[in-house]
């Protein structure tokens, strides 16, 4: 990977959510790799699908979950559609699959 090919996006913490961070970091390879970690809302989601349009056009795109470690129903909901878009979603906590799996089987 080169250098440039890296970028972070960072969700400050407002003063009326303390404690709240998300930290989105990506790659552009063969596939656009984004990595979420932190915490993830609703507010989050416009500012994702923002960077899958702008950054994912012709390539393979991957969700690493590997450092999420709090989501809400919406955000599960989200990750629900990216699966059914054929975005991968890598390294998915164990609480959140199961999640998903109780909302594609209500439909």
């Amino acid at each position: 990977m080169h250098s440039g090919d890296r970028r972070t996006l960072a969700a400050m913490p407002t003063k009326f959510r303390k404690g709240k961070m998300l930290r989105i970091t990506w790659d552009k390879n063969a596939e656009f790799v984004v990595e979420v970690s932190g915490r993830m809302d609703v507010e989050n989601l416009g500012e994702l699908s923002a960077l899958f349009s702008s950054e994912g056009k012709g390539r393979r795109i991957v969700l690493n979950l590997v450092e999420l470690t709090l989501v809400d129903q919406d955000v599960v909901r989200f990750l629900e559609g990216c699966e059914a878009d054929g975005i991968e979603l890598r390294n998915c906590p164990t609480y959140i699959r199961e999640w998903i799996t109780r909302e594609r089987r209500r439909g």
